[in-house]
């Protein structure tokens, strides 16, 4: 995936000003269980952006092969990205 759909920007952007937060919370000496809950938020949010890129990367690999464009190579290493996101 060459290109980035601009919701997916707008999710890491999220995640940035998470991590910000969770730093400010840190600096102001907030409890572990606020900043453990945080941090769990933002896990999250990798996760399912993570998940997001690589369907969508699938999805355009399964389109190429289908059109004769790429070959089976494509389609492994959109199945090894998605291993490598669990």
């Amino acid at each position: 995936m060459n290109t980035y759909d601009v919701k997916v920007k707008n999710r890491i952007k999220r995640i940035e000003g998470q991590l910000r937060g969770i730093l400010r919370m840190m600096d102001e000496g907030e409890d572990c269980k606020a900043v453990v809950t945080q941090l769990s938020a933002v896990r999250s949010g990798a996760d399912h952006t993570i998940s997001v890129i690589v369907s969508e990367n699938l999805k355009e690999c399964l389109l190429d092969v289908t059109s004769k464009n790429a070959n089976n190579d494509s389609v492994q290493e959109a199945m090894d990205l998605i291993v490598k996101s669990r």
